[in-house]
């Protein structure tokens, strides 16, 4: 599914030059690197404020915690994403409110956001599913009529771009109240482990998370509030700030590999390929299908038989997951959700593929469905 040997290869002077430098160095926690990487990626993404951490998870956290949100406030998100995304509420006492996705897009259906709404609504956390922007100016819409955060999920998407009405043009995770992302290996910007980073435009917020992140101290020993521990360490800066120079060829390399797979694939009765909104840009965490009338069981052992890696992503929706029994959902609760855990599949997805396994991976799927 990923090849992240090979990418490494490709810029092993500069990834091996920048880890020797911390190595040398001995700054391995909150090191130069780590301001410097922090400062690169706020002027890539043009925002004003970037809050390295310790992985996407502890983002979405953190964020909410900055918020001031509280045991009892609902949050509302999708069903249809990586169990991080509610994790975090839950841990923190909060109650998700979930909202069906779009067939279409798999991101949240933001026809149905303003039905979910209630007097202990805080917040809303869209998730830019598989590298697709959700529908941001609806959503902003929705937030500032009823006064709600808007936490952008961006762990899958970072480097994608949302056009609004306007034509204006702004990187996922900088367009609401906080944005989160995660530099998990396998992610379009990864490191060679575990990382994440908070991004916002109000100072304010920028404050307290990163005090937050560091046990809620700015001033050795003084604590402010209560924090968690939550940093980037020196090396996996270093990485990701040499990675940071390639990110938008990386992010090509997917889109040209998707456009292979959807030429591929065009007009077959069996599969429906992704679908992107208007004026966004889709970066492709996940190239993910979804299968009409197609045994999936056999198909992905049949792939697989063949030396090809195939991935459900979602299995199962959140609602029906053990860990949210006691929510009290019901299957049919969440119908759109459903039928993609059931339907979808996802096909290797990285930046080092080539033509001639391109052509192996479709021929081999077209020949087996």
């Amino acid at each position: 599914m990923v090849d992240l040997k090979s990418q490494y290869l490709r810029h092993k002077t500069e990834i091996d030059s920048g880890i020797a430098e911390v190595i040398d160095s001995t700054a391995f926690i909150n090191g130069p690197i780590v301001k410097e990487f922090q400062q690169n990626l706020s002027q890539y993404l043009d925002c004003k404020n970037v809050i390295t951490c310790g992985n996407g998870t502890d983002a979405l956290q953190i964020a909410m915690m900055a918020l001031g949100l509280q045991a009892g406030d609902e949050v509302i998100t999708t069903p249809f994403t990586f169990i991080a995304t509610v994790e975090v509420v839950a841990v923190l006492g909060l109650n998700p409110v979930f909202v069906d996705v779009d067939a279409a897009t798999f991101n949240i259906d933001v026809s149905q956001i303003e039905k979910a709404i209630t007097p202990r609504t805080k917040a809303i956390v869209p998730v830019h599913l598989f590298g697709q922007p959700a529908n941001m100016e609806e959503i902003m819409r929705i937030a500032n009529q009823y006064n709600l955060a808007v936490i952008e999920d961006a762990c899958q998407a970072i480097g994608a771009e949302y056009t609004f009405s306007s034509g204006e043009t702004k990187k996922v995770g900088t367009i609401g109240t906080i944005g989160c992302t995660s530099f998990f290996p396998s992610k379009n910007l990864g490191c060679y482990g575990d990382g994440g980073a908070i991004f916002t435009n109000d100072d304010e917020l920028a404050l307290k998370m990163r005090g937050i992140v560091n046990h809620g101290m700015f001033t050795r020993y003084y604590h402010d509030m209560v924090g968690v521990n939550s940093r980037l360490d020196s090396i996996q800066a270093a990485v990701l700030n040499v990675k940071l120079n390639y990110l938008d060829s990386y992010n090509n390399a997917r889109q040209r590999a998707a456009a292979f797979y959807n030429h591929a694939f065009a007009g077959n009765p069996h599969i429906e390929i992704p679908t992107a909104l208007n004026g966004t840009t889709h970066v492709f965490h996940q190239y993910t299908l979804k299968l009409h009338d197609v045994n999936r069981a056999q198909l992905i052992k049949n792939m697989n038989d063949a030396g090809i890696p195939v991935m459900i992503y979602y299995p199962v929706p959140l609602h029906l997951q053990k860990a949210f029994a006691h929510l009290g959902f019901q299957r049919g609760d969440f119908p759109v959700a459903e039928n993609l855990c059931e339907s979808v599949i996802s096909l290797p997805m990285h930046t080092e593929l080539d033509e001639e396994q391109l052509v192996y991976i479709t021929e081999h799927l077209l020949k087996n469905i």
